[in-house]
């Protein structure tokens, strides 16, 4: 009986190494794999839609059928209302970059004479002059950044790798998806079978429960962001609400983001403080939406991903592998959450811990 546990016992040494090769292996491949992994992720936020038309009688393939060409009819036009709505909002910004600057300058000239008066070799001028052209040139950088982002940045999203090669995997997944499931089971020990399964079902839970939930969120809060902004009188309000509802999936950083270069813009624009609070009045009620409303109903409070792991998970991902480390960021971080809670349970329970 011992020789038999010894002939399948698997070194610690030798898990490091399959660690180490697969995250090696995701670093060379990462160009490459990036359609897979997005057709993956899609299917797997889409797998509940399919399994609620199989409640309906109808078969896993013409369930995926339908699924993906609905799909389809929301995202394509979405994609090109966006793409045009934000060009011509990116266009607005370098052409009123003119303008802001002027306001903002007549503002601050007062700051600068009161600095000329107490430091006399300090010239207003050329202190002005100087503000001037950093922010003018910044500006216009950043807008024609962004332009050329929009422009060649969603070509090369229209490259052969997304536009084909990430809907057939999406479809292939998605139809064989129970399948994958089941051949998956079935290769499980069947003494651990029941707690691997456990295992993996608390990570689907805080998988599901944050992607998609979160998705949500920043969706409805894109879109609020963007109409408040808007109505507020706010000249850039669908950009800037656009960007904060995006970045919302980082916990924080888009509704400061947005909040901090709203007040900045509606500064430039009207030059006076009411226009600034009403940008602050659109942020806080968003804020208030998300914290009451929108992250317990759609996200959930027992997702077990903590905001800080969340920014670091995205942030170490986003440096390592780029846009497939944004993707992958978010499962891994609850893989590993939930490992370690596991491990902490059986540290508890073990003598280490007791005696």
């Amino acid at each position: 009986m011992s020789s038999t546990k010894s002939k399948f016992y698997v070194s610690p040494y030798l898990w490091l190494v399959i660690f180490f090769t697969f995250f090696y292996s995701l670093y060379v491949l990462r160009s490459v794999l990036m359609p897979f992994v997005a057709g993956i992720l899609l299917a797997y936020l889409l797998d509940p839609m399919v399994d609620k038309l199989e409640k309906f009688k109808l078969s896993r393939l013409s369930s995926t059928l339908i699924v993906c060409f609905i799909t389809i009819l929301i995202i394509v036009p979405a994609l090109v209302l966006l793409i045009g709505m934000i060009e011509n909002q990116i266009s607005l910004l370098i052409q009123a970059t003119p303008k802001y600057l002027t306001l903002i300058m007549e503002k601050i000239r007062p700051t600068l004479e009161n600095l000329n008066e107490r430091f006399p070799d300090l010239k207003s001028a050329n202190i002005e002059e100087l503000v001037k052209n950093n922010i003018g040139n910044s500006m216009k950088f950043i807008g024609k950044v962004l332009k050329a982002l929009i422009s060649n940045g969603f070509a090369l999203i229209n490259l052969i790798s997304l536009l084909l090669i990430m809907p057939i995997v999406t479809f292939y997944m998605l139809r064989d998806w129970d399948n994958f499931v089941k051949k998956f089971e079935s290769l499980l020990p069947k003494k651990s079978k029941k707690s691997i399964m456990a295992t993996f079902k608390d990570i689907d839970k805080i998988i599901a429960g944050f992607i998609r939930g979160q998705l949500s969120v920043c969706l409805i809060l894109g879109i609020f962001y963007s109409i408040g902004l808007k109505l507020v009188g706010l000249e850039l309000g669908l950009l800037v609400g656009f960007i904060a509802g995006i970045i919302s999936f980082i916990p924080y950083v888009g509704s400061i983001t947005g909040f901090v270069v709203g007040c900045i813009l509606a500064f430039a624009q009207y030059g006076d403080i009411t226009h600034v609070l009403y940008v602050v009045g659109v942020f806080m009620l968003g804020q208030f939406i998300e914290g009451n409303f929108l992250t317990p109903k759609l996200v959930g409070e027992s997702v077990g991903l903590h905001p800080v792991w969340v920014m670091f998970a995205l942030l170490a991902g986003g440096v390592l592998l780029g846009f497939l480390g944004l993707m992958l960021a978010v499962p891994l971080a609850a893989i590993i959450g939930v490992l370690v809670r596991l491990a902490i349970k059986r540290y508890k329970l073990s003598s280490l811990y007791l005696d």
